[in-house]
């Protein structure tokens, strides 16, 4: 059951819902295992490939690719980059300010016309409204040992 609180916009001065995440993200390990019981794969084997993953998607998309992973979705750099007027000041190695992976969730078409995305079907979606004082769990940030 995915969690959601109300959260005021002062610039705009609207009530919005928006997502959070409560505690800690499930680990490698944790997904691992739960692949290996729905599968003929034993853990430490799924372990190693989920190990190996990142770095064998990095060396494609390096390569100017996108990976798709079948019923997963598509994985692809982008920049975040500042702009300049005047074509004589353009310096990629300046105007760029971060390199983030983009994230487009397969999608299948229904026999109903509409399409479903992989990781996001709303109607077996279940929304839990939380207090707006909810703190977010941000994945990877300074609460769950990350860089910033």
């Amino acid at each position: 059951m995915p969690f959601w609180k109300k959260v005021f916009n002062k610039k705009d001065a609207v009530y919005y819902p928006q997502a959070i995440v409560q505690g800690k993200p499930v680990e490698t390990e944790v997904i691992a295992r739960d692949l290996a019981r729905i599968s003929t794969v034993g853990n430490s084997d799924v372990q190693a490939v989920l190990g190996d993953l990142a770095g064998v998607m990095h060396t494609r998309m390096a390569q100017g690719k996108s990976v798709h992973i079948k019923g997963l979705g598509y994985f692809r750099y982008v920049l975040n980059t500042q702009g300049v007027k005047d074509l004589e000041d353009f310096n990629f190695d300046k105007q760029v300010k971060a390199v983030r992976i983009e994230f487009i969730p397969e999608r299948s078409k229904l026999s109903n016309g509409m399409y479903t995305r992989a990781l996001v079907d709303s109607d077996a979606l279940e929304w839990i409204e939380l207090s707006p004082d909810t703190e977010d769990t941000i994945p990877g940030g300074p609460d769950n040992d990350g860089d910033w």
